[in-house]
């Protein structure tokens, strides 16, 4: 009996000083790891909204009621707005998918860039190389389509083969953005 209480204690200790190291181990990484975060979303609307020098946060009640909508930023060069940028998150075949896409008041798509997402790896993972690239120029004005072969129209979409859900979730992101953009932003 004697035993069994002096493994528990020790055992007690073991797990207290453990979770002391945690939790300062917690609080010194905290800091670092939410800089990192902001220097990789201002990386990645710079990337989508190269124009811009500067970003200027959007207040979330223009976006409230937006589906998909995480974030929205303003993109300004020399106190002129150049564009917005806008993050999404729809639901890919892995779950959510973060969508960065810029939009320039000439009224294009001038990027896309794919952030965290759980798809496949080697089929929806696929989204964040060259399949991309397909929304650049692409109008602001048109709801984009996901087609699986023949020959693209202005605002259509090839899907990555075997992803088509990945490829529609990041079109439904893009679309979000391009809803918010055309009736509240521009």
């Amino acid at each position: 009996m004697k035993e069994i209480g002096k493994l528990g204690i020790i055992l007690f200790i073991i797990s207290a000083v453990a979770a002391t190291l945690l939790g300062y181990t917690n609080d010194v990484t905290k800091g670092p790891i939410e800089e990192q975060m902001i220097q990789a979303n201002t990386k990645a609307r710079q990337t989508v909204l190269p124009d811009a020098t500067e970003f200027e946060k959007v207040e979330s009640s223009e976006y409230e009621g937006y589906e998909n909508i995480v974030e929205a930023y303003k993109g300004l060069k020399d106190g002129e707005v150049v564009g917005y940028t806008i993050k999404t998150n729809p639901n890919g075949y892995g779950g959510p998918v973060e969508i960065m896409i810029g939009l320039g008041m000439d009224e294009v798509v001038t990027g896309v860039n794919i952030g965290n997402h759980s798809e496949t790896p080697g089929l929806g993972a696929k989204a964040s190389g060259e399949f991309k690239d397909q929304y650049n120029g692409k109008s602001t004005q048109n709801d984009l389509m996901v087609i699986k072969s023949g020959t693209l129209k202005d605002n259509e979409i090839m899907a990555i083969s075997g992803a088509t859900i990945t490829s529609k979730a990041v079109t439904t992101g893009v679309n979000s953005a391009l809803k918010l953009f055309n009736e509240k932003l521009k």
